[in-house]
């Protein structure tokens, strides 16, 4: 008998020094604080000039915001006179049927200190006021209406056009009335009034946002009831590392989406019920973290990309103000109030830009292509694509690996810098006829290219990184750019890369230029000049060029 209980106590002792030895490989605070370091510097490198849009736009924004980095004014004014000019193009219509775009925009907006309530002069809140729009394209609608407006503690605007007005009791009741048997909720289950079936699972992706929604009604019985019911429904979703997948796909965004909720309800990141064989939320989402501040979609390092990367960062941001006792993500009355910046810069270009050049208005607000989601260039591509400045292939696919003409290059930078094509002779290989005969001309006529032979353009030919490097600086250079730099200077940016020799002479220094703007990606470990460089390639140069020329 003595035996016996001497095994059994060595059992429990072994049990108890695996669990400490678990336990001290748990994420602690110093882990978050490094994890949002890394992760604020990486993203005011990957998106330096955020733009409207759900992938290098208002996530990045509220990530910073809300995380206290040290961020220029200059970066949240600037953004701020995007949207105002996005507004005003769209006539403040951001899109006709997913109101996710006004609730995203005021997150955005509330958590960098504007009033989304006056921009431009219109109210980004009254569609909000509309009950059946709102909830057109499913759960999402309802939901982040309320996290919208009660960022800001807004009131639920009275919308004239509205065949149901709005008001908080109707959103907080259409979410509890679509809630799953399984105490979770999934997207489209319960739309457009239809009863909820009992065959239908919960994803952990829309139960947490749902109950990102709720946390503020906790005191009403029902919402109270629903929190429950859908805490214990995820913590029985948690895997045994601590997190969760959506689609039959493990993944970061999933335990972002968890882990907001958790801190939003006012529980702890470490809440015993969301932690797995010793590993918690936290340690889950931290397992998706690159060296450089990045983070992966999916746990076999598959999907690297950029809204992986700001859903992680927010995520982070979340459980650091959890952690030292401030207001969640989403309980914004912390925020710091920004005056509305007056200057319009970035609506007229810089002092010295010639006088032809003008701004690109946007004409097709949100225009995307399936084949770049998640694309490091998407953002550059959906903002020129939106003003008519490059197209896809076909229609369909914008073919961001392809390469491109030199042609076809000349022309996006001709229509990126607003000027008027006009054919002339300057090249014999250029026929009056052809397509591109008047962006060849008019760049000619400004200096933005050169020919590659006495009289000779070579249209077809693909064009090279130097030479693509060398038509943006003399763009930049028209737009009122200094784009001269000292021999030190082109030697010093450029002898970080092993091929840099093999550059032509009269590439070197606008090659410089382009890597210093951040136009050319320096992280590369060679330029290799004479290859061809891509269309994504190309249009994230000229979308770099033209927010440094204040024409975006």
């Amino acid at each position: 008998m003595s035996n016996m209980k001497r095994i059994v106590a060595l059992i429990l002792g072994l049990a108890f020094a695996l669990s400490l030895s678990v336990a001290a490989f748990a994420a602690d605070k110093s882990d978050v604080d490094k994890a949002v370091a890394d992760a604020a510097a990486y993203m005011l490198k990957a998106v330096p000039m955020p733009e409207v849009g759900s992938v290098g736009g208002e996530w990045a924004v509220v990530g910073l915001a809300r995380s206290g980095a040290s961020v220029p004014q200059s970066y949240y004014d600037e953004y701020y006179l995007r949207v105002e000019q996005y507004v005003k193009e769209c006539k403040g219509v951001l899109h006709d049927k997913k109101y996710t775009e006004y609730s995203r925009l005021i997150v955005a907006l509330t958590a960098a200190g504007y009033n989304p309530c006056d921009i431009a002069g219109y109210d980004l809140t009254i569609p909000l006021g509309d009950f059946d729009k709102t909830i057109w394209q499913g759960l999402n609608g309802p939901i982040w209406a309320l996290i919208a407006l009660d960022s800001g503690n807004y009131e639920v605007p009275a919308n004239p056009d509205a065949k149901t007005q709005a008001t908080r009791d109707k959103y907080i009741t259409e979410i509890l009335r679509r809630q799953l048997g399984d105490g979770g909720w999934n997207l489209n289950a319960g739309s457009n009034g239809t009863d909820v079936s009992p065959d239908e699972i919960a994803d952990p992706d829309i139960t947490g946002m749902a109950l990102q929604a709720l946390a503020k009604y906790q005191d009403r019985k029902d919402v109270k009831t629903a929190v429950d019911k859908a805490l214990s429904c995820l913590s029985k979703m948690q895997d045994e590392k601590g997190g969760y997948h959506s689609w039959n796909t493990t993944n970061s965004e999933s335990v972002v989406q968890v882990l907001v909720a958790i801190t939003e309800l006012g529980l702890k990141c470490d809440d015993s019920r969301f932690v797995k064989n010793g590993f918690s939320l936290i340690d889950n989402l931290l397992s998706f973290g690159q060296p450089d501040g990045s983070f992966i979609h999916t746990s076999d390092g598959s999907g690297v990309n950029q809204m992986s990367s700001e859903q992680c960062f927010y995520g982070l941001i979340a459980a650091q103000r959890s952690m030292e006792g401030k207001n969640s993500l989403y309980r914004m009355s912390d925020a710091v109030k920004r005056k509305t910046p007056e200057a319009a810069a970035g609506s007229g270009g810089l002092p010295g830009k010639n006088s032809d050049v003008k701004q690109v208005p946007v004409e097709t607000p949100g225009k995307t292509f399936g084949d770049i989601k998640g694309h490091a260039f998407q953002t550059s591509i959906e903002s020129l694509c939106s003003r008519g400045i490059i197209a896809g292939m076909d229609g369909a696919i914008f073919a961001p690996d392809a390469a491109m003409t030199r042609a076809q290059f000349t022309a996006i930078v001709v229509r990126g810098l607003g000027l008027d094509p006009k054919a002339d002779t300057t090249f014999s290989d250029v026929p009056p006829s052809a397509w591109y005969a008047g962006y060849v001309g008019t760049a000619s006529k400004y200096g933005i290219v050169n020919g590659t032979a006495p009289g000779k353009f070579t249209p077809d030919g693909v064009i090279t990184r130097q030479e693509a490097a060398t038509m943006l600086a003399g763009a930049a250079e028209l737009c009122g750019i200094d784009t001269i730099l000292s021999s030190f200077e082109i030697r010093d940016i450029l002898a970080q890369f092993g091929d840099y020799t093999s550059a032509a002479d009269w590439a070197r220094e606008p090659l410089a230029f382009c890597y210093k703007i951040g136009a050319l990606d320096e992280s590369e470990l060679n330029i290799e000049p004479t290859e061809a460089v891509t269309r994504a390639e190309i249009a994230n140069m000229l979308y770099v060029m033209l927010g440094e020329a204040d024409l975006l």
